[in-house]
């Protein structure tokens, strides 16, 4: 029974470990003159390697915007290798950064916001050696992205989970771009309008702990100082509550911090139709240009 049970964890344990691979791998197409640099490691912690991919536009005598792209997958699931949608953004003369991060299997929360921060300081700190332009730093990820993507930028110098990544002051970013993302992880796992096995897993041992949960919760990292949140979200989401969105919303608002919100009428979890993706992709190019990105 024993050997059962031992066999059984390490079967569950090796496929969490490589749970990144069941989501598709696409080739990034970019503008002739940009560069790649794949898998560029930019924090280890034990044996895990946190990598990101690079697409750098040619050097030039101003440094580069960049946007940092997070992957969705309710921090279980999905890889960096399964994005690929920055066309807008290399037209405009940005960098990318495609980052990982430890999914629920390797490690819970927070090692996602950790890693999330370490890819941030990352850049910021070798921002010279990749010309990129510190100061404008754009934030970005659906879902369980979006989630990471705002709590990333939210932290602003706040050094609470910066434990592998110490070191670097004035931490911040110019703009956050929320597509559907989490904003309060323990009322998504116990929530009166959904009940996810996800978010109670990825908090793992503190399943049960609501202050850490709020911890780890974008909606209370609000502050007036907060930088500007695009927040895009379909109001027919079965996956993360369209409300989610509209509390977040009211807390930017409420704090006198710049935002947009867009809800896609009938929208799914993030299976919007292509007119509407058009319209959200320049709706987000606007609201940059709007604050000088």
């Amino acid at each position: 029974m024993k050997k059962m049970i031992l066999f059984c964890a390490l079967f569950f344990a090796f496929h969490a470990l490589h749970a990144q691979d069941s989501a598709a791998v696409k080739k990034v197409t970019y503008p002739a003159g940009f560069t790649e640099q794949l898998n560029v490691v930019y924090t280890k912690v034990n044996d895990w390697e946190g990598k990101m991919d690079l697409y750098l536009p040619p050097v030039k005598s101003a440094p580069a915007p960049v946007v940092i792209n997070i992957h969705g997958g309710g921090w279980n699931k999905g890889n960096k290798e399964s994005q690929t949608g920055f066309s807008g953004f290399f037209k405009r003369g940005y960098a990318v950064a495609n980052i990982a991060y430890r999914l629920t299997g390797v490690a819970t929360a927070p090692a996602a916001v950790e890693d999330t921060r370490c890819a941030l300081i990352y850049l910021i700190s070798n921002a010279k050696k990749l010309n990129i332009d510190v100061n404008k730093i754009v934030i970005m990820g659906g879902s369980a992205g979006g989630h990471l993507a705002l709590m990333g930028g939210l932290l602003e110098n706040n050094p609470v989970f910066d434990t592998n990544c110490k070191g670097t002051a004035n931490i911040k970013v110019a703009a956050i771009i929320d597509k559907y993302g989490i904003t309060d992880v323990w009322d998504w796992g116990y929530g009166k309008l959904k009940t996810s096995k996800s978010a109670t897993s990825w908090l793992g041992a503190k399943a049960k702990d609501q202050d850490f949960a709020r911890s780890v919760s974008p909606l209370y990292q609000v502050k007036k100082s907060s930088p500007p949140v695009f927040i895009v979200h379909g109001d027919a989401d079965p996956i993360v509550p369209y409300e989610q969105s509209v509390a977040l919303k009211a807390k930017l608002d409420e704090l006198g911090v710049k935002n947009e919100f867009i809800t896609v009428k009938g929208g799914l979890h993030g299976k919007f139709p292509a007119e509407e993706n058009s319209r959200v992709n320049a709706k987000i190019m606007e609201f940059l240009k709007s604050l000088g990105l």
